[in-house]
């Protein structure tokens, strides 16, 4: 007989298989030696209290091992002389379309303006080091988008959340750990992630579909209202449907489709700093324990949430154990972002900390004004850390004074960064409001967790990808707003913020593709 049931159990025992199958029989009503296996269907971390627990449904297989619904396997076919459908762009909603695609039995072709994973680790090393950015293979552009080589975070607050549970599975087929088809909030990590993006790659290929890399879109073909192709590396690639997928840092393809009389809107997004504090520090007040996590809990989390003078200020992307990274992707400008390992063990836990922006602070109503303020931040950061990642104690960033080199090097806390960085005075950097609302910002959560506000704690800049500053009008086919046949798709069409709902919308889309052909 096979069960489920909830538990409630210390991490210590649920680390233990023998302990876990005794309480399992206990909650049960069963003798331990009737349980032949126990699955953990779900799992939580339970940290409000001061001892933490994990919340659990276990799967008990009682008497004999249950023979239970079989693995996912996608019905994948072969597709190489049927139908193509072009997609342009090879982050989450591009490759999850591709895939979906190739099960309903149309072939994709996926033009790519950046490199293949492998090549993209090497342009990647080579940005860390010397600083110079290839503007079309980074952290932002390349094979599996800017999520390749971030945290790899599969958790999403997206309320129109669609078929999650597929992402997960067909992340496992191609093979991410099982784990994120249980935990609460999953994720990958920037070290496995890149493998199961190639793995993606050879399912599209072995299939028939396509995929070229270092292909740029520079124009759509529209004749009476409806898609006829793209111009693609100085050809054109006819397609009676383009699902067109290109991430938030495309910058020129808002442009082109400006110019070419694509329908968008500006979309109110959030800039602000990174924050580093001590991993250790975050666990031992997440936990409630003077030692930290111990051996049988992860590297701890946090979320907050405020509103400053009619502002959102909250934490985003939080990278228990990470990295901050050089993610820019023009020459002359500097952004960042957070990245972790799969098993979250640097010294330092970073977040974006980031305040909503809004027509306001753009200077301007034109659809692309949200675009031009995130390059004169990146710019000024350029400017500010001399091509390296400018970085400020928040102590100092309070104070409005600038962190010298000596003050960096004796903090308590030391930057865990990918690339160079300098001691700045992050102040310059941001508008004042920005900056007052950051501050009051780290006050406020330092209420929740003690110490928050550690003046030692380090900001480094700028965050300014956190979404799209731009919306794709589509209508209720999903189709760009009077152009049959182009589908607006995942974060770069501002429908989506990270590697699930991205990936959940480039489904949506192909469903849509279905139903209208």
């Amino acid at each position: 007989m096979y069960t489920e049931i909830q538990i409630r159990i210390k991490p210590e025992q649920a680390g233990v298989e023998e302990t876990l199958r005794q309480i399992a029989a206990r909650v049960a009503g069963v003798g331990a030696e009737r349980i032949c296996r126990v699955d953990i269907v779900r799992k939580s971390i339970d940290a409000r209290q001061k001892e933490v627990m994990f919340n659990m449904v276990a799967g008990l297989h009682i008497d004999r091992i249950e023979e239970k619904e079989k693995v996912f396997v996608p019905a994948y076919r072969d597709v190489s002389d049927r139908e193509t459908v072009v997609v342009v762009g090879a982050g989450p909603a591009g490759l999850f379309a591709a895939l979906r695609l190739i099960e309903r039995g149309f072939r994709p072709l996926v033009l790519e303006r950046g490199k293949a994973v492998e090549d993209r680790k090497k342009d990647l090393n080579g940005l860390y080091k010397t600083g110079m950015v290839d503007e079309d293979s980074n952290f932002g552009f390349g094979e599996g988008g800017a999520g390749t080589f971030s945290d790899g975070k599969l958790y999403t607050r997206s309320k129109k959340r669609g078929d999650v549970r597929r992402v997960m599975e067909i992340l496992v087929y191609h093979g991410a750990n099982p784990a994120i088809l249980v935990e609460a909030h999953p994720h990958v990590g920037t070290d496995k992630l890149p493998g199961v993006i190639v793995n993606i790659r050879k399912t599209i290929q072995k299939q028939g579909g396509e995929i070229r890399f270092g292909c740029r879109v520079t124009g759509l073909i529209i004749r009476e209202n409806s898609i006829q192709g793209v111009i693609a590396g100085g050809q054109e690639i006819a397609s009676r449907h383009v699902i067109l997928a290109t991430g938030h840092s495309a910058r020129d393809i808002y442009r082109m489709l400006q110019r070419q009389a694509v329908r968008m809107e500006p979309k109110d997004f959030a800039v602000g700093l990174r924050l580093e504090h001590p991993q250790q520090e975050i666990d031992r007040i997440q936990y409630h324990t003077p030692e930290g996590r111990g051996k049988w809990l992860p590297a701890a989390e946090y979320n907050f949430v405020t509103n400053i003078d009619g502002r959102g200020v909250y934490s985003f992307c939080m990278c228990p154990g990470g990295y901050v990274v050089n993610a820019s992707s023009e020459e002359g400008m500097l952004a960042v972002n957070g990245m972790s390992y799969s098993k979250r063990d640097s010294e330092n836990a970073n977040s974006a900390l980031i305040v909503t922006v809004d027509n306001r602070d753009f200077g301007s109503d034109d659809v692309l004004a949200g675009i031009e303020f995130q390059r004169r931040l990146e710019k000024k950061a350029y400017e500010l850390g001399g091509g390296r990642v400018p970085v400020q104690r928040f102590g100092d960033f309070r104070e409005n004074r600038t962190t010298t080199e000596s003050a960096l090097s004796s903090n308590t806390v030391k930057p865990c960064i990918k690339g160079g960085y300098t001691a700045a005075n992050l102040r310059e950097l941001l508008p004042a409001e920005l900056c007052d609302a950051l501050i009051e910002g780290v006050t406020s959560f330092d209420r929740q967790i003690p110490g928050y506000a550690n003046p030692d704690a380090m900001f480094a800049g700028v965050e300014s990808r956190t979404s799209s500053p731009v919306r794709m009008n589509r209508d209720d086919k999903l189709q760009a707003l009077g152009i049959s046949g182009l589908y607006p798709c995942g974060e770069g069409a501002g429908y989506a913020g990270g590697i699930t709902s991205a990936a959940v919308d480039g489904i949506k889309v192909f469903e849509a593709i279905v139903s209208n052909v």
